[in-house]
């Protein structure tokens, strides 16, 4: 009997995807192509100009360029995988592939947050305290906090994983998702996972909400100081370094917020889809044009990326 449990523990899952409509899948592979592709696209445009012009040389576009390459780790987990189920009849991963891709789902997921907590960071200091930007965004000081987030992001990722590595899964094996996820995946299993649930939400309350808070203490303080400003266009000025940076937090944060702050009771397979397209799918593929398209510094860096391509 222990041998047939483990034996169906490791079987293989099924991915469900976006929809089981036949008629839907070509057109939903078309789509998400051409995301996936822009999103590629995007964010190596905007990491070669970052490193082609030295006047962008400085910590907030070194944490940007960061963000730009998880990005387009974070969307080659899922999407590919995704892409070939839509064309594919079985729509199989195996029990290791759907661990994995859980582990550096999560890795690169929260290394995104800890780096819009670090931009954040970035904005505070520039506004608030001008005179210690140099010592308190040191190159130093900010390989460090891009090597803290990288850390504390992969062994969370690696405790949840070998959390979810415990569980057996005796019965269905028919995630109803499109890649996988904790709360879908868990959905499934046949152990016990209230201890399981209690554990993954107080553990990602911490890891999740410590650079959401983090973010939203700095932006109270930009707040408090940009308000002190006499001139209205002194106010625009402070505000709109911080406007391309706070409309992805919202995109990040809004979506995350909704599918992971939950119980598992809570869950509904349709608006969970949505939302996690827009922060596994949409956000990484819209940050270049946020980060580009009101912002007069990569405009310049890009331009003149082009004209050394000779485009």
């Amino acid at each position: 009997m222990e041998l047939k449990n483990h034996s169906s523990s490791t079987s293989p899952f099924i991915l469900l995807g976006l929809s089981s409509n036949p008629q839907l899948q070509k057109p939903l592979f078309a789509i998400f192509l051409s995301m996936y592709l822009i999103t590629i696209v995007g964010n190596v445009l905007i990491i070669l100009a970052i490193h082609s012009d030295s006047r962008l040389h400085t910590p907030m576009y070194f944490f940007l360029s960061n963000l730009s390459f998880m990005d387009i780790c974070f969307t080659t987990v899922i999407v590919p995988k995704m892409l070939g189920n839509l064309l594919s009849q079985t729509k199989a991963i195996s029990y290791v592939g759907c661990l994995v891709q859980m582990y550096f789902f999560m890795a690169l997921a929260n290394t995104d947050s800890y780096l819009l907590a670090s931009m954040a960071i970035d904005r505070l200091v520039a506004i608030c305290n001008p005179l210690h930007y140099d010592v308190a965004m040191s190159p130093r000081h900010c390989l460090l906090m891009l090597l803290g987030s990288c850390a504390i992001s992969h062994l969370h990722a690696l405790f949840r994983v070998l959390l979810m590595s415990r569980l057996s899964f005796c019965a269905s094996h028919v995630i109803k998702h499109f890649f996988c996820d904790t709360q879908p995946v868990l959905k499934l299993s046949c152990s016990d996972t209230s201890s399981s649930q209690i554990v993954v939400m107080t553990e990602t309350l911490a890891v999740i909400m410590t650079p959401f808070l983090c973010i939203l203490f700095s932006y109270l303080r930009i707040i408090i100081t940009v308000l002190r400003i006499p001139s209205a266009a002194g106010k625009w000025k402070a505000f709109s370094t911080c406007g391309s940076h706070l409309t992805v937090v919202v995109l990040f944060y809004g979506s995350v917020i909704y599918v992971y702050f939950r119980p598992l009771s809570m869950y509904s397979v349709v608006r969970d889809r949505i939302a996690t397209v827009m922060y596994t799918v949409v956000t990484p593929m819209l940050n270049p044009f946020i980060y580009s398209l009101r912002n007069k510094d990569m405009k310049r860096g890009l331009k003149k990326l082009r004209d050394r391509l000779h485009f």
